[in-house]
C-alpha cells in the first residue's frame, strides 16, 4: 500500500509528483530545494540554502510520521562541489550524532538554479 505525503509546511510540488511517499513503513522524499513553505527562494550561500532544505525535510518527515533521526539514506545534489565543506557543516549540524548513508554528487543544474537539493529515505515510526 502506498500513501502520499503532503504538507503545507514545506514548498508545494512544482510538477507532477508528490512531496513524498510511504511504502511498507518507509518514507521516500522528493528532492527538497531551498524554497520556503510559501514558495519563496532562499537566496544566499550554500549554508543558508542547506539550512532551508533541512527545514523542508523536517516538515515532510514530520508529516510522514518520521524525523531526521529515522533517516536511512540521503542523496545530496550540489551545483558546485567547491561548496561541499560548507554544505557538510550545515548537514552535520542538522543530523548531529546520527549518520545515515549518503551520496553527494555535483550536477550541471538544479531546479530554479539553486545550489543544493537533498532527498531522504527514512523509517516511519
Amino acid at each position: 500500500m502506498m500513501k502520499v505525503v503532503s504538507t503545507t509546511n514545506a514548498p508545494a510540488a512544482i510538477g507532477p509528483y508528490s512531496q513524498g511517499m510511504i511504502v511498507n513503513n518507509v518514507f521516500y522524499s522528493s528532492g527538497q530545494i531551498p524554497l520556503t513553505a510559501t514558495g519563496e527562494l532562499v537566496d544566499g550561500d550554500i549554508t543558508a540554502q542547506t539550512n532551508q532544505v533541512f527545514e523542508n525535510l523536517k516538515a515532510v518527515l514530520a508529516e510522514a510520521g518520521s524525523s531526521l533521526d529515522q533517516v536511512i539514506k540521503t542523496t545530496v545534489f550540489m551545483k558546485d562541489m567547491n561548496d561541499f565543506v560548507q554544505m557538510n557543516e550545515a548537514y552535520a549540524h542538522h543530523f548531529g550524532e546520527h549518520k545515515p548513508a549518503r551520496s553527494a554528487v555535483e550536477v550541471a543544474r538544479l531546479p530554479k538554479d539553486v545550489k543544493v537539493e537533498i532527498e531522504v529515505i527514512a523509517l516511519v515510526k
